[in-house]
């Protein structure tokens, strides 16, 4: 799992909803109700946070749910580049989101992972998005990170017109330097230390040749939650490494684990570095400024937000 922007690879998109024939008889309107949780049937949601859980565990796919949350809402830009909020348009693949390269591995593996649970609670339940989100979150926590609150209320997006125009400028490389993290990261809000704090969801996951070009786990325990990258970037060493596209990245010969271009840069500039050195030594700081990062990402341009699911808007006949 890259945080970066990765290889093209096929996609899959989910959700299109085919057009009722025109006929002389109407079929009367929709109603929208809100409709709370207790009319619903008040185990839905945790009926839904037991399925996430089994589906983190049986699969091992934490790592997957969390880069789907990421970029979903990682290519929301507030500075010359306008839109690309968490919506869920990466499930249409007739443009848009659904087609990035950067986004490869993610509509046709991690959706295919969420399907049975999207049929099951979307969109009585919940929406695309925060379910992608709540997904993430739950699954950081099972992997034994922290216990991250979600909020509620992203709008779906409709079709992949409502996605982000392009990848460019809104994700970053692998294979750039400091420079190129502050130009992506800063327009949307982050501080040098979320920059670093974002980094560590490295790791868990590893990059995939296939997809990233990129090729190896970032640490020993990819399915583990921690503090592990920053450990492991500052007690290990690593060598200029080639992937078999011919992709740059740092390999250490014993463990096999590699660290990119854009990994290592962090140890480069002082202002980076301290949070390295920080995070290394104290997993609860890490923790701590990860959520407070972590959440700020996934709600880039959203409004009114809600503590639980609620009143949530349905659709009934």
């Amino acid at each position: 799992m890259s945080f970066f922007k990765v290889g093209v690879t096929g996609l899959v998109g989910a959700g299109l909803v085919a057009s009722a024939a025109l006929s002389r008889s109407v079929k009367p309107r929709a109603k929208r109700n809100l409709v709370s949780m207790a009319a619903r049937g008040g185990e839905s949601y945790d009926a839904l946070m037991k399925d996430l859980e089994t589906l983190v565990k049986e699969k091992e796919c934490g790592p997957i749910l969390v880069r789907l949350s990421w970029h979903d809402a990682g290519v929301f830009s507030d500075g010359k580049l306008k839109g690309g909020c968490p919506n869920a348009a990466m499930r249409f693949t007739d443009g848009g989101e659904g087609t990035f390269g950067a986004n490869a591995g993610l509509p046709d593996v991690a959706l295919g992972l969420l399907k049975p649970i999207t049929e099951k609670y979307v969109p009585g339940t919940i929406g695309h998005a925060d379910l992608w989100t709540l997904a993430a979150n739950v699954a950081i926590k099972v992997m034994g990170g922290p216990d991250i609150k979600t909020r509620f209320g992203r709008k779906d997006a409709e079709s992949s017109g409502d996605s982000a125009e392009s990848q460019a400028g809104r994700l970053p490389d692998g294979d750039k330097e400091i420079d190129h993290l502050r130009e992506i990261f800063h327009p949307k809000g982050f501080t040098d230390k979320d920059i670093v704090a974002l980094s560590g969801a490295h790791t868990v996951g590893k990059c995939h040749l296939d997809r990233s070009g990129f090729d190896g786990p970032w640490t020993e325990a990819p399915l583990k939650f921690d503090n592990s990258y920053f450990k492991e970037m500052l007690e290990k060493k690593y060598e200029d490494d080639k992937t078999e596209k011919g992709n740059p990245q740092f390999k250490n010969s014993e463990t096999g684990t590699i660290m990119l271009i854009s990994d290592l840069a962090l140890l480069k500039d002082p202002a980076f570095k301290e949070h390295v050195e920080k995070y290394a030594a104290d997993q609860d700081a890490y923790f701590a400024d990860f959520t407070t990062a972590w959440v700020k990402l996934q709600e880039l341009g959203c409004s009114g937000l809600r503590d639980s699911l609620e009143a949530r808007e349905s659709v009934s006949a």
